[in-house]
């Protein structure tokens, strides 16, 4: 088994997982809005993921690498707390439908669903263009600065899918409550972006020039 197909497999495993930790924490699998979720999620998560693998399997290994690739301690850090509020997110949506806390009304839960598909698919176009996008912070030998396309908008566009994705899985799920895991993980986003923000600043070359091109680090006309 190839290096990729052992990650594909990981990814897999971790798709099952997250999805078993929606149904128990709602205690029934009777819950339209987790299998539209779990539908919405996989495929608009593996066939960017497959689709990248083959047509640039070195981006690919990039975005695939998680949190222990991190060499910066305070990135280690910062990435657990955000890949935590993914589940915890589950969680606290999986039990507000056991115990009737919300009542998201079902188009409101499909809008979620579009969230969480505009997000994944985002983020994998963000790989797409830019092939030193990676999982986790560094700046390689030859690296180049993307500034066109979604780097012509923010600075940070990869970040940018992930907070839409993350904010449309309460809704998709029917639960409002859920949006609670939204704000510790935009701390934690914020942290990491001024962290990664430093380092390009001392490493890539030209990195200074583009932030005063392009002002937004992860959300237009705000952030």
């Amino acid at each position: 088994m190839t290096p990729n197909s052992r990650r594909l497999a990981a990814k897999l495993a971790e798709s099952v997982a997250l999805g078993v930790i929606i149904f128990l924490a709602a205690g029934t699998l009777d819950y339209w809005q987790a299998w539209v979720f779990v539908v919405v999620y996989n495929l608009s998560g593996w066939i960017p993921s497959i689709y990248l693998m083959r047509t640039n399997p070195v981006a690919f290994e990039r975005r695939m690498r998680g949190a222990t690739a991190e060499t910066r301690s305070v990135q280690k850090v910062v990435i657990l707390g955000w890949l935590a509020s993914v589940p915890i997110a589950f969680l606290v949506s999986g039990f507000d439908h056991r115990f009737g806390w919300s009542q998201v009304p079902a188009p409101i839960c499909l809008v979620g669903d579009v969230l969480v598909a505009v997000g994944l698919i985002l983020v994998s176009l963000v790989a797409i263009q830019n092939s030193y996008a990676a999982a986790n912070v560094q700046v390689e030998g030859g690296q180049k600065i993307v500034s066109t396309g979604l780097y012509g908008v923010v600075r940070h566009p990869m970040y940018t899918g992930s907070l839409i994705m993350l904010a449309g899985i309460p809704l998709a799920l029917g639960s409002y409550w859920g949006l609670l895991t939204v704000v510790p993980a935009g701390v934690s986003l914020a942290l990491r972006v001024r962290d990664e923000e430093k380092l390009l600043q001392q490493e890539l070359d030209g990195y200074r020039d583009y932030t005063q091109k392009v002002r937004y680090r992860v959300v237009p006309c705000v952030w």
